[in-house]
């Protein structure tokens, strides 16, 4: 059974011909979902409106404000926190190094110039590794096999623009 057009006339206080009338009480004999909701629309139709208290946005206001004021101390004071222990947190694990340092800056300046130096140097070493291995290795691989792999991302890319179509569409109206 459809209940979609008897739900659209029933939620949306859409005034309906003398047909659709017939048609939704027809309808509303036969099915309990459709009726109850009928009553409960009814109901709400014929129940009063409240309004506020006087002053309530005033009020409302009021509180809101204060509210976003005690927000703001509470996430400043937060952050202060968060600061002030991220900053003890790095001077208890820097000690060691500022104490050394106070002692003989010219060991740790000859430290730090020898990890430079050797870091420089590995990352040298690392790209050739990895230029040598750029060179060699599409040597190994059949040609037939590189064209498999192309042929697979594609697919891949177009199965991924065709489920993006898919599931981004915007339903347009009817």
């Amino acid at each position: 059974m459809d209940h979609q057009p008897f739900e659209d006339w029933l939620l949306e206080d859409k005034s309906t011909n003398r047909e659709e009338r017939l048609a939704l009480q027809e309808h509303l004999r036969g099915c309990t979902a459709c009726a109850a909701l009928s009553e409960v629309n009814l109901a709400l139709r014929g129940a009063r409106m409240a309004s506020p208290a006087a002053g309530f946005s005033d009020r409302l206001q009021v509180r809101l404000a204060a509210e976003r004021k005690a927000r703001r101390i509470r996430q400043g004071m937060g952050f202060t926190f968060l600061l002030l222990g991220a900053l003890g947190i790095l001077l208890w694990v820097s000690w060691p190094l500022l104490a050394a340092t106070a002692q003989s800056p010219s060991g740790v300046i000859s430290d730090l110039l020898m990890y430079l130096s050797r870091l420089f140097l590995n990352l040298r070493a690392f790209g050739q590794a990895l230029s040598v291995i750029w060179n060699v290795f599409p040597s190994f691989i059949p040609s037939y096999v590189w064209v498999i792999i192309l042929f697979a991302f594609s697919g891949l890319g177009l199965l991924w623009v065709a489920s993006l179509r898919k599931f981004t569409r915007i339903p347009q109206g009817v």
